[in-house]
């Protein structure tokens, strides 16, 4: 098993990368001291580690017409049947988050939808059919701030395990 601490240079490239994803390796070179390349090898070790899990652009869904955003808290029928759930919660593309929790909930998940009456008939049309008992429904106004979590406040002292393959 292969054992890594995030030091002070790794903490930076997070705290850059974070803040830009698109940021060019040779300006957080500039930033941090070191070569392009080491910049490089350092993001691919990250990746290899799972601390990174890629880039993306982020897409605003009221932009592209999905101004309802709603929190589901899902009640199976049978508990047992959770991977069945969760792998046809995976075929509906309005929905973009799905947790395991604790709790009432057997699984809490975050959907779009283009207005309230989209959302009733994703809802009956394609989650009851899951094998749902039934659902609580929380609709957000809006997003008030959404951040990731702040590369300060990881402990230097982590040490990462990862299984080779």
């Amino acid at each position: 098993m292969a054992q890594h601490y995030l030091d002070s240079l790794d903490k930076k490239i997070l705290r850059m990368i974070a803040d830009d994803a698109r940021v060019p390796f040779l300006e957080v070179a500039r930033a941090c001291n070191v070569s392009g390349a080491a910049i490089h090898q350092r993001i691919q070790k990250l990746t290899a580690l799972g601390v990174l899990k890629g880039s993306q652009y982020l897409i605003d869904p009221a932009k592209v017409g999905y101004e309802t955003c709603a929190y589901m808290g899902l009640f199976l029928k049978n508990p047992e049947n959770f991977k069945d759930a969760v792998d046809g919660l995976k075929k509906i593309p309005e929905v973009v988050e799905c947790h395991f929790t604790t709790g009432d909930y057997d699984m809490f998940i975050k959907i779009y939808a283009e207005d309230n009456l989209h959302l009733l008939k994703i809802l009956h049309e394609k989650i009851q059919p899951l094998g749902l008992a039934r659902t609580e429904t929380i609709i957000s106004y809006d997003t008030v701030f959404s951040r990731m979590l702040p590369v300060s406040e990881m402990k230097s002292n982590k040490l990462l395990r990862v299984e080779k393959k």
